[in-house]
């Protein structure tokens, strides 16, 4: 046992005076005997289950069996609620309240008498919301990931969710699919617990947890409804007891080599843009300096080692019986920093050492990957000043380089008022502008930026065409697509003064995005330009467009950027 080995309830339970005698005799009432009271780690189990977030419809249970290894560990386990964000559920996008689950996550950790921390996640913004509220705290902390559903299927093929809800889209769109397919596939799509199949945001967070320590090895790709996804979760409540002896905690864990691996990783699996803002919000809020530029410098030039949908064509459950994660990090560990630490106390080169894969179809092998160069590219230029990004994996390779006359739509609701007008000006060789859904201006920064194309130019057969905005995309979309324009257009950002029939260029090789207008006719623009009305004049919404940072900082709130640590002096009564 460490001589640091302190155990941070005993400030709760451990007195025998008015306060002590508070803090255990009302905890007595669910009929905890006095052993537990008396030196046993306090572990508090942080569930983001909620009927309203399907993907995580099943943490319930998950937190019974986390019980059980907490138990079985001698610890005391202790079951805590926070805001669950469902991603296909909430209005207007979780992302607005990703931040608030955060501050929920904090406070309950730090008021509480709790020595570590399980966080059982799932759906995409329950993953970095809650890592980004412990990070703050900064106990002893392991994730336990609720797992992908099985494949989707579809009248004798695999479908995969959120990918082939666009395809269904286009497919409504041409004609070559009807209403009652509509219903068929949304049937058969989500057949199991867990969350999406694809690698979309929710798959790239639960990746990431594993590349950056925080959870057990081979955790993320094991799908919900599998019985080796209970045992990580009973195996995860043992080891937290550990962690706490051991007084191993996630600013030990969450370094600069961590992260830096975890970009590298996130390029090697094909993984979401979205990615990018909640890695840069969780590492500041641990303390570690984790620049937009960095995911282009140390992740695009990596192999794309993952055939997974949307970059290629299996899924979660396959990508679990091919090996998982260990053969990527075990493939790729000569770029990696192999001796950061992870959450069994082992390095990450420890645990992913000579792994075998089981389908080299699904994880292609290092030297012969799918494409040479994957990643995210961030792209820079007088249309976005701090920075824009775009997924070349995900995309038409021939419009990487384009020049096209913009086709500008003001707010999400302009867009969907006109997109399908017949006499709309546009045709393929446009570029499509879409305007109000950066952080402020939404407010919150929906997955909008994957704009569906025009009704006329799918019925020609286009599939892609260059589109830009200042918001986000589901890690499960793809297409040539421009998100996180910073500054935004809201608050003035070069976006905001794009006028139909301006030309733009992009060159993802030279990673540039310039909207060709002199500087003297923005100017003009700029002083006719009027800002938009603030979202909300109260409550939770006025605060987050009043603090809420730009994309390159993660959209964290100013004030939550860093930690106030575990300690809480003042008793309640």
């Amino acid at each position: 046992m460490s001589k640091k080995y302190y155990l941070r309830s005993t400030e709760w339970f451990g007195k025998d005076d008015k306060m002590g005698f508070v803090h255990r005799s009302w905890l007595r009432n669910q009929g905890h005997p006095d052993q537990m009271f008396r030196g046993k780690p306090v572990i508090g189990i942080c569930n983001t289950w909620s009927d309203l977030t399907p993907c995580n419809g099943h943490l319930r249970e998950f937190a019974e069996i986390v019980k059980r290894g907490v138990y079985e560990a001698g610890g005391f386990p202790l079951e805590f609620p926070v805001m669950s964000l469902g991603e296909t559920i909430m209005k207007p996008t979780t992302m607005l309240w990703r931040n608030l689950a955060s501050m929920d996550t904090e406070e309950s950790i730090r008021a509480n008498p709790l020595d570590g921390i399980v966080l059982l996640t799932g759906c995409d913004k329950t993953t970095p919301s809650v890592i980004m509220g412990a990070a703050s705290v900064n106990l002893p902390t392991i994730v336990v990931p609720g797992g992908p559903m099985l494949n989707g299927k579809f009248r004798g093929k695999d479908i995969g969710s959120g990918t082939f809800t666009w395809q269904l889209s286009e497919g409504l769109k041409s004609g070559t699919l009807s209403t009652d397919d509509l219903i068929e596939a949304e049937v058969c799509m989500s057949r199991s617990a867990g969350h999406c199949m694809t690698m979309g945001t929710a798959s790239t967070m639960a990746t990431m947890v594993e590349a950056l320590g925080l959870t057990l090895p081979g955790a993320s790709a094991i799908p919900a409804v599998d019985s080796r996804k209970k045992v990580m979760a009973h195996l995860s409540g043992n080891r937290i007891v550990e962690m706490v002896k051991e007084n191993l905690r996630m600013s030990d864990i969450l370094t600069k080599e961590a992260f830096e691996n975890a970009i590298k990783v996130n390029s090697a699996v094909g993984g979401s843009t979205n990615l990018i803002i909640h890695m840069i919000a969780i590492a500041r809020r641990i303390g570690v300096k984790l620049e937009l530029d960095d995911f282009d410098k140390l992740g695009s030039d990596m192999p794309l080692l993952l055939n997974l949908m949307p970059s290629g064509k299996y899924l979660m459950e396959d990508f679990f019986y091919a090996g998982g994660l260990p053969v990527i990090i075990d493939q790729i560990r000569e770029m990696l920093h192999v001796n950061a630490m992870t959450v069994n106390g082992k390095t990450i080169g420890e645990n992913n050492k000579d792994v075998p894969c089981y389908n080299h179809d699904v994880i292609a092998p290092l030297d012969k990957p799918l494409k040479e160069k994957a990643g995210i590219a961030v792209l820079k230029g007088n249309l976005c000043k701090n920075g824009s990004v775009i997924k070349p994996s995900a995309t038409s390779g021939e419009l990487l380089k384009h020049r096209g006359r913009a086709v500008v739509f003001e707010t999400i609701e302009d867009y969907h008022a006109r997109i399908d007008d017949p006499d709309l000006d546009i045709d393929e060789n446009c570029i499509m502008v879409l305007k109000g859904v950066g952080p402020v201006g939404y407010p919150g920064m929906p997955e909008v930026g994957n704009m569906e194309l025009p009704e006329k130019l799918i019925k020609k057969g286009i599939t892609d065409m260059v589109r830009i905005s200042d918001g986000r995309m589901s890690g499960t979309a793809y297409g040539t697509v421009v998100l996180h324009v910073s500054p935004e257009s809201s608050i003035g950002g070069t976006l905001a003064f794009v006028q139909n029939g301006d030309i733009i260029e992009l060159d993802v090789e030279k990673r540039l995005l310039h909207l060709d207008v002199t500087e003297e006719e923005l100017e003009k623009r700029r002083l006719e330009w009027l800002p938009p009305e603030p979202p909300a004049d109260r409550g939770y919404v006025k605060m987050f467009a009043e603090h809420v940072q730009q994309a390159e900082n993660g959209c964290d709130f100013d004030f939550l950027v860093g930690g106030s640590g575990s300690e809480v002096s003042r008793e309640p009564h």
